[in-house]
């Protein structure tokens, strides 16, 4: 039985992917914090947060949590999840490439006692998500293994 922090963060994905971003950081603390790990990116805030999604979905429009695995450690609960989009809108200065992607992502999120999502974070690779995007090519040596 999910606890209701793991069902906030279902909550979450569920509005993530019918980009009901209004209802995604009603559940957050005002002083969220969350870290894009892979880009070496903090995100203060609920507007950060809700700016962070919206740039995801530029970027894929049919961006979508999918396969999503809970894990719940009390006050924190880890999503393990692909990530799968089309790759329709600019990703920062490149054009789209009308690609698709499917990556892991793990998300880790911190609860206060009230149930609020006070800092979050995210670890994704992002050499599988440009080599998928045509963006990168396979380095010879991890061909090889």
């Amino acid at each position: 039985m999910a606890t209701r922090n793991v069902e906030t963060i279902q909550g979450a994905h569920r509005a993530f992917n019918r980009r009901g971003f209004d209802a995604v950081t009603k559940l957050l603390s005002t002083e969220h914090v969350y870290k894009d790990r892979s880009r070496n990116q903090s995100i203060p805030g609920r507007q950060g947060f809700k700016d962070y999604l919206q740039s995801w979905v530029d970027s894929f429009s049919d961006a979508r949590v999918a396969d999503p695995v809970y894990i719940d450690a009390g006050k924190t609960v880890i999503a393990k999840f692909m990530a799968r989009g089309t790759n329709d809108g600019p990703l920062g200065d490149t054009p789209a490439t009308g690609r698709q992607i499917e990556v892991p992502f793990c998300e880790l999120m911190q609860f206060d006692d009230k149930g609020m999502i006070i800092s979050g974070e995210v670890y994704y690779d992002q050499l599988t998500m440009l080599t998928q995007l045509g963006l990168m090519k396979v380095p010879e040596l991890a061909k090889a293994a």
